[in-house]
C-alpha cells in the first residue's frame, strides 16, 4: 500500500464551481485557453485588494503599509499594488525600474540590499528615493555620487538589530549577517551621516521573515521599537521613517494555522503613542511581501504524461522547479513538504489516487508533490500549486535544461 503524506486545510480562496477551480471570475479551463499554453502562474486581482483591505481593517491606521517589490516582481502586480498601498520597496535596479513606472510618489519607495553596485546607487539617487544603507562603504559610496550629481541622497540605516525573530522561516538579523549595519555599530554611522550632510530619514530594521506565530512577531517588535528609540538618540536629524520589516507568513504545508493579526495589532496600538512622543515625526511601516501576494497566485501545469513505476503512479507534467523551486522543496527547506496541491479541472473527483506529480527535467529533485491523494488525472488535466503568487517564477532557475518559458497573468 502506497503511503500519502499529510493533507493540507482547504484552500478557499478560490471557489469551486462543478469541482473545477474558478480564478479570476472563470474557470481554470477557460483561463488555461484563454492563457493559450501551460505552464503559467495566474494572481488574482480580488484576492490582492482583499489582502490589503484585511490588514487595513486589523492594524492601527498609522501604521503605513509597504510592498516588497522582491516577492512578486511581475510589473502588472506591482501596479496593481502600487494602488493599494503606501510604498514599494526594491531591492536591485530592475525592480527600481518597474516601481518607478507604477507613478508611485519617489519619496515613497526605498532600496535595500547588500552589494548594491555603483550604477544602482546613482540611479537611485537621481530618482529621488530613499537607500537603506547597508555598511559604512556604502555610505561612502553615495555621498561621494551624490556630490558627483550635486544632490543630496535620501538615506536610512538598515540595521542588523541583536536580536532575531524566533520562528521565523528566514532569519535575516541577529549574529552576523551581510545585512544592514550591526546595531553596536550604527551610531558612528548615524553621525557619519551628518558629517556628510546626508538627507537623513530613519531606519530600516528587519529580523525574519515568513513567520506564523504572533507572539514571535510581536516580541520582535517589542524589541525593534525599544532599539529604534535608543538608536534616534545619535540620528543626525529626527526620525521621519520607521520601517519595522514584515516577517508575517502565511500557510504552506499540513499543521500550519494562518497568522493571528490581532494581537501584532494590539502590541502596535500599543506602541504608536509612546514612538509619536518621542519620534514625533516618524512614520511607521510595515514592509510585507509574501503575506500581500503569496496566497493569491497559483501555478498551473499540464499533465503530458501517467505512469506506474514499481507500483507507485507518478503524473509528468510540463512544469516543474524550473518555474517553481519553492514547490519543489529547493528553496529553503529542509526536509521536503508538499505545497498545497489539486487537479484544477477536477478538484474532488469521482475516483481519488496516491499519486506524485513530477516535472519533466532530468533530476530527481523535480517533485511538484510527493504522494498525496488527489483526484484520479489523466494526460491533459491541469495540477494547481497553490500558495504560489510569491518568490515563484522569479525565484526559480528558469534557464535550467532550456526549457521553453513560462507566462504569467494577472485577472
Amino acid at each position: 500500500m502506497t503511503a500519502v503524506r499529510p493533507t493540507h486545510g482547504p484552500m478557499s480562496q478560490f471557489p469551486v464551481v462543478d469541482d473545477c477551480l474558478w480564478v479570476g471570475g472563470m474557470p481554470l479551463t477557460q483561463l488555461a485557453a484563454r492563457v493559450g499554453q501551460t505552464p503559467f502562474y495566474a494572481y488574482d486581482r480580488r484576492l490582492l485588494d482583499e489582502r490589503v483591505a484585511l490588514l487595513r481593517r486589523a492594524l492601527p491606521a498609522a501604521v503605513e503599509l509597504h510592498y516588497a517589490v522582491k516577492a512578486n516582481p511581475m510589473p502588472a502586480v506591482v501596479q496593481h499594488m502600487a494602488g493599494l498601498v503606501d510604498g514599494l520597496d526594491v531591492a536591485s535596479l530592475g525592480e527600481l525600474k518597474v516601481a518607478s513606472d507604477t507613478g508611485m510618489d519617489p519619496t515613497r519607495i526605498s532600496f535595500a540590499g547588500p552589494g548594491k553596485r555603483p550604477p544602482e546607487l546613482a540611479a537611485a539617487i537621481a530618482a529621488g528615493i530613499t537607500i537603506n544603507l547597508e555598511s559604512a562603504g556604502e555610505l561612502e559610496t553615495v555621498a561621494r555620487l551624490g556630490q558627483e550629481q550635486d544632490r543630496r541622497p535620501r538615506v536610512a540605516v538598515r540595521v542588523n538589530p541583536d536580536f532575531e525573530l524566533k520562528a521565523s522561516g528566514m532569519k535575516m538579523g541577529g549574529g552576523p549577517k551581510p545585512f544592514g549595519v550591526d546595531a553596536e555599530q550604527a551610531p558612528a554611522l548615524l553621525r557619519r551621516i551628518g558629517q556628510l550632510e546626508l538627507d537623513f530619514q530613519g531606519f530600516h530594521l528587519f529580523a525574519g521573515s515568513q513567520n506564523l506565530r504572533a507572539a514571535a512577531i510581536v516580541e520582535a517588535h517589542d524589541r525593534t521599537f525599544e532599539l529604534a528609540l535608543r538608536l534616534a538618540a545619535d540620528a543626525p536629524k529626527p526620525v521621519r521613517l520607521l520601517n519595522i520589516g514584515g516577517g508575517f507568513g502565511i500557510p504552506y504545508f499540513p499543521g500550519d494555522a494562518p497568522l493571528d493579526l490581532q494581537p501584532i495589532a494590539a502590541n502596535l496600538e500599543r506602541w504608536l503613542p509612546r514612538v509619536k512622543e518621542h519620534l514625533p515625526e516618524a512614520r511607521v511601516v510595515l514592509e510585507l511581501g509574501r503575506y500581500l501576494v503569496g496566497e493569491a497566485g497559483i501555478y498551473v501545469a499540464e499533465v503530458v504524461d501517467r505512469k506506474v513505476s514499481r507500483g507507485h503512479t507518478f503524473l509528468i507534467t510540463n512544469g516543474g522547479l524550473h518555474h517553481h523551486l519553492a514547490a519543489s522543496g529547493n528553496f529553503g527547506q529542509v526536509i521536503r513538504k508538499n505545497y498545497p496541491v489539486v487537479v484544477g479541472n477536477r478538484v474532488t473527483g469521482t475516483e481519488r489516487e496516491v499519486v506524485t506529480v513530477v516535472g519533466p527535467l532530468c533530476t530527481p529533485l523535480d517533485i511538484l508533490a510527493e504522494r498525496v491523494d488527489l483526484a484520479k488525472a489523466g494526460v491533459g488535466d491541469l495540477i494547481v500549486v497553490f500558495q504560489s503568487g510569491a518568490y515563484g517564477l522569479t525565484a526559480s532557475p528558469t534557464a535550467f535544461l532550456s526549457h521553453p518559458a513560462c507566462v504569467e497573468v494577472v485577472v
